[in-house]
């Protein structure tokens, strides 16, 4: 039943059925014996106020609480015929609403069930007169006319009828409602993969445009590099005993040298294709390497890593060397997310069957998490939040997922610890990339 928690124009008609209920003249008992109806419009009221208010019965206990209901009104419509004339009550059709409301909340065989013993009760006003004037013999002493015999059958299969049909109206809502609930769902998740889809998309753009200004950035400043490490070394060898302050800084020219070419090498390895060498490869191994290399670097830590990998992997067609290297920058940059405090690492992998085959990868940390304006840039070449990164180790990592027809995202916000999941197919890449 419909949750509500305020009083609805449905609770209106309620009172005006009942009042109206009420202003009907008074049974033919109630006119002989000279007294208002009081019980009457007791049970009215009782009747009214719990058609109103039965929603709290089904918020508070919702399974038992349709049966409570069923059963209260079946009584309070027994007392209503008992006070108002009994079989000959025109307050008979009172019987409908608990054949309505059992119509409503249970299928049709215990719709059946609850209209028969809606009408047990009804029937009971006939039988019982019956089995208290009896003769000596056992006899009824009372005769019930065929016309009303066939009336009070007619009335009965009123009764089932009306919970056939509504039965039947109320189970074809639910079925469309719940059609309407599935196609719903379907179109979030729909919804959900056209946005992925097009996020990696838009990723993927800006990985080749910047990948082609690197790849240019970095060939043209090589040569100058190579031409000013090479004065600074001679430099030294020429003065390296008559001038100690210019030998010391020719090595500085020579060492920042160095730094400059490694940050171009990357620059090379962002923008250059990768070349991948596939074989059929197990996850958990290139996750242990991983793992140890992370561990290596910062050994201090005080990081807790829980692993949860499914024994029922399948192999892969991938590149091992570079999915091993997006393993360790995303378990490196969990250990540095958590810092000196430490936490925990959770490592799992997991087969994926609904719709791709693949293996799903998660590496989620305790650390101070990803603010949702920042999901998607942190794969964009260049942008970092680190004082001393250049922000290129992300956008290297979602490339090589890309080459190996794999997705890499966030699914995790701020507070809650950064959380990458990685898919990987089971058939890789389409062929290796030139």
């Amino acid at each position: 039943m419909k949750q509500r928690h305020s009083f609805a124009w449905m609770d209106l008609l309620w009172v005006i059925f009942l009042v109206g209920l009420a202003a009907l003249p008074q049974s033919e008992q109630a006119i002989v014996e000279g007294e208002p109806e009081f019980h009457k419009y007791l049970i009215l009221i009782a009747i009214g106020a719990f058609q109103i208010f039965e929603y709290r019965l089904l918020e508070k206990i919702p399974l038992r609480g349709r049966y409570y209901s069923v059963l209260l009104k079946i009584s309070l419509g027994s007392l209503l015929l008992d006070h108002t004339g009994g079989i000959e009550s025109s307050y008979y059709l009172i019987y409908f609403l608990p054949v309505v409301t059992a119509a409503e909340y249970f299928e049709l065989l215990a719709t059946l069930a609850w209209t028969a013993l809606t009408s047990a009760f009804y029937v009971s006003f006939v039988i019982w007169p019956l089995t208290q004037n009896l003769d000596y013999e056992g006899h009824s002493l009372l005769e019930i006319p065929d016309r009303s015999i066939t009336e009070l059958a007619l009335r009965n299969l009123f009764f089932f009828l009306v919970a056939i049909f509504v039965n039947r109206f109320v189970t074809e809502n639910r079925r469309q409602a719940q059609r309407y609930r599935q196609l719903a769902e379907t179109l979030a998740e729909t919804n959900r993969r056209l946005e992925q889809a097009q996020e990696e998309a838009r990723r993927s753009e800006r990985l080749a445009a910047l990948g082609q200004l690197s790849g240019g950035l970095a060939h043209e400043l090589r040569n100058p590099l190579a031409v000013i490490k090479g004065s600074a070394e001679t430099l030294m060898r020429k003065v390296a005993e008559a001038d100690p302050i210019t030998t010391e800084l020719a090595g500085y020219i020579s060492s920042e040298v160095n730094r400059m070419n490694a940050l171009v090498t990357r620059f090379l390895d962002f923008a250059r294709p990768h070349r991948l060498e596939q074989h059929q490869e197990q996850i958990p191994p290139l996750i242990e390497r991983a793992l140890k290399a992370a561990r290596d670097r910062w050994p201090d830590a005080k990081v807790e890593v829980e692993r949860q990998i499914a024994p029922d992997l399948p192999k892969l067609m991938l590149d091992a060397d570079l999915i091993e290297r997006v393993f360790a920058n995303l378990a490196l940059n969990a250990y540095e997310a958590m810092g000196r405090e430490g936490g925990v690492l959770h490592v799992s992998a997991h087969p994926v069957t609904d719709g791709k085959r693949g293996v799903r990868i998660t590496f989620q940390d305790t650390g101070p998490g990803i603010p949702p304006e920042l999901r998607e840039q942190i794969f964009n070449p260049f942008f970092t939040t680190k004082e001393s990164g250049v922000g290129l180790g992300l956008s290297i990592t979602s490339k090589i997922v890309d080459d190996h027809r794999g997705s890499i995202r966030v699914v995790s916000g701020p507070g809650q610890g950064a959380c990458f999941e990685v898919y990987l197919p089971e058939g890789g890449a389409a062929e290796p990339t030139a």
